[in-house]
């Protein structure tokens, strides 16, 4: 709460009428000695508390805040993929959207295909397959003694 001039002069009046002409001076004198010690002593408390409370548990916020720092990160890139699996969770049996930049590949891609020259696509077999072809075909023949042949 402040106190205005007007404040000052009615509380200055009311204090002149109670205390009198004469000794006022001489209690101002007191009051402003007063005051001032009350905030030297203020000014000291303040400067104590800061020495041996803040500084030091600011000194000890500073390696806890940067042993926290990678885990905030570590939080934020968290979020940042969760939030990526719910949206793909969310699309699920959703049709994509295509980007412009992805339909004009597509585009040049069609384009590329139809002016090379149509080669004779060969069948891509894997060993799997293969094994499994040579593992079948002995058993479907009544023959056993010829041997399979393998491609």
């Amino acid at each position: 709460m402040k106190i205005g001039a007007t404040e000052l002069i009615v509380i200055f009046i009311v204090a002149l009428l109670v205390i009198g002409p004469d000794k006022l001076p001489y209690y101002a004198k007191k009051l402003g000695a007063a005051l001032k010690e009350f905030k030297k002593v203020s000014s000291d408390m303040t400067k104590d508390v800061r020495e041996s409370v803040i500084e030091p548990l600011e000194e000890a916020q500073k390696p806890l805040r940067e042993a926290i720092e990678p885990l905030e990160d570590l939080g934020k890139s968290i979020k940042k993929d969760l939030n990526d699996v719910n949206k793909d969770i969310k699309n699920i049996g959703k049709p994509e959207k295509k980007s412009a930049a992805k339909k004009d590949e597509e585009k040049s891609e069609s384009k590329a295909e139809e002016a090379a020259p149509a080669e004779e696509s060969v069948p891509e077999t894997s060993e799997t397959s293969v094994t499994e072809v040579v593992k079948e075909k002995p058993e479907a023949t009544e023959d056993k003694s010829e041997e399979p042949e393998t491609v």
